[in-house]
């Protein structure tokens, strides 16, 4: 067994099983739906519903996580008398890494004879999940934990994220794009798509006409950047559009017959509530990200 704890927020958007069967300690966000307050459990019913309410209809928002519910979580990790590893999204595209941030330095004040290594991942949702995923097969390998913030830190700004949407009133919504453009783009079937910058940020690579370009628009972008694919695996995350996930897989496996694995998860429902229902992502690692 290591010395040491990797655990996570979860917006590493990994099932819930995966944390259970690795022995990861999750954190969660949590959102509502129709002023309802869930959490964020990663389980599988809990995403289908969420999305099932939002194409009824019902909005949903998030929320931060505080630096008291932080501290309690970071506490018990620490009370093990193991050095710990956090992973969380990026600063960029989260407030609460401000939070764990300020959190964690209190944590190192009172644990003075531990490590807690809060990494900014410059990752999301199943970028993050793919960065824990290779972490966590490090530590298993018996890989120090200096050895796999090591790796971490030198490979996490080659896990590549590729994003679209299907509806644009999601992000204006939430403030990402303003209403005469989410207007034009719903009536001309404008579909961004969108990638994780070094930086974090989420940018707008290209906009297209239609669902269909949208995902072969980022396979093309995939034959750019990815490639050196011999076993490497590949995660489709997706929100309620499993149909676009199978045709992505298919043609994933065709254009990258090396891949070891092609695996189609579905989306957190803090992430997907911020883009709604049918948002496509696909997570691997390549060469570098697009800029």
């Amino acid at each position: 067994m290591a010395d040491y704890i990797i655990a996570a927020a979860s917006t590493t958007d990994l099932p819930a099983k995966y944390f259970k069967e690795h022995d990861i300690p999750l954190i969660s966000y949590s959102y509502t739906i129709a002023n309802k307050l869930y959490a964020d459990d990663c389980r599988e019913e809990t995403r289908a519903a969420t999305y099932m309410a939002m194409r009824k209809g019902a909005m949903a928002a998030t929320s931060m996580i505080n630096t008291y519910t932080y501290h309690e979580f970071f506490k018990g990790l620490m009370d093990t008398g193991k050095n710990v590893i956090f992973l969380d999204m990026t600063r960029q595209i989260s407030h609460s890494f401000i939070s764990a941030e300020e959190t964690a330095t209190q944590i190192r004040e009172e644990y003075p004879n531990q490590r807690f290594y809060l990494m900014d991942t410059l990752c999301v949702s199943g970028g993050l999940g793919m960065l824990l995923y290779y972490m966590v097969r490090l530590r298993d390998a018996g890989r120090s934990f200096d050895e796999t913030i090591e790796w971490a830190e030198t490979n996490k700004l080659k896990i590549i994220h590729w994003f679209t949407v299907d509806n644009l009133n999601y992000l204006k919504h939430g403030g990402r794009v303003s209403n005469s453009a989410a207007l034009v783009g719903s009536l001309l079937s404008i579909k961004p798509v969108l990638y994780v910058s070094d930086e974090g940020k989420l940018v707008v690579a290209s906009k297209v006409r239609g669902r269909k370009k949208a995902l072969l628009n980022i396979l093309a972008r995939m034959k750019e950047d990815f490639t050196e694919p011999d076993g490497k695996e590949v995660f489709i995350l997706h929100a309620d559009c499993m149909e676009d996930a199978e045709f992505m897989r298919k043609n994933v496996l065709k254009a990258f017959p090396t891949v070891s694995k092609v695996t189609i998860m579905s989306l957190g429902a803090v992430i997907g509530a911020h883009c709604g229902p049918g948002l496509f992502t696909i997570f691997y690692l390549g060469n570098k990200r697009y800029s």
